[in-house]
């Protein structure tokens, strides 16, 4: 099984992972999510998928730890004071069946719903945020950009107003050791891109 720990070691290897101090142009809101991502650095030290049972609504693990997801509700909720844990929810009980099956479930269940990679997905289409995937190029600050790790392993960030050493956008994410900013793109291709900076 992969271990996503393994992630920044394997980052630290690639051409490309520091940053230029470039920065994209961005809009207000998508640099305030960026903000809002990046404030979770030197906070979020560890990478902790367990189960965890959490307040609904406004619901969180300690701050010290979580998993890529908890990168992106944190910086909803900061910057815009938008509740994932709470939409999620709501939107699974709309349309259940319009979420992926592959945990068993036969009911939303608010704790655990919103930390998943698939269900952001679902969530995000849902809400019309899909955009084009052909060049990472045409990212911009406060995207949303989801991966598979090895293939196989959802994985999710927010991406930056800053650039890699090889002009990539780079990523706000935590796959292993707390939050991060890097060059995910250049290790894991992305699979989906969304721009959700609803008003």
């Amino acid at each position: 099984m992969f271990d996503r720990r393994t992630f920044l070691a394997g980052c630290a290897a690639l051409a490309g992972c520091g940053a230029t101090g470039a920065a994209l142009p961005a809009s207000p809101r998508g640099l305030a999510l960026v903000a809002a991502a990046r404030r979770q650095i030197g906070i979020t030290l560890s990478y902790d998928p367990a189960y965890t049972r959490i307040a609904f609504p406004g619901g969180d693990v300690a701050r010290s730890k979580g998993v890529c997801t908890d990168v992106v509700i944190r910086a909803y909720r900061d910057a815009f004071a938008i509740d994932l844990q709470a939409r999620v929810n709501a939107d699974m009980r709309r349309a259940f069946g319009a979420y992926p099956k592959k945990w068993g479930l036969r009911a939303p269940d608010a704790n655990i719903d919103h930390r998943r990679v698939p269900n952001l997905e679902t969530f995000l289409r849902r809400q019309r945020a899909a955009r084009p995937l052909d060049n990472p190029a045409d990212f911009l600050p406060g995207d949303i950009v989801t991966m598979r790790v090895n293939r196989n392993l959802p994985h999710i960030g927010i991406v930056s107003d800053r650039l890699s050493l090889l002009g990539r956008p780079l990523v706000i994410h935590n796959i292993g050791s707390g939050t991060r900013e890097e060059d995910a793109i250049s290790a894991y291709p992305p699979t989906y891109h969304f721009r959700w900076l609803p008003a």
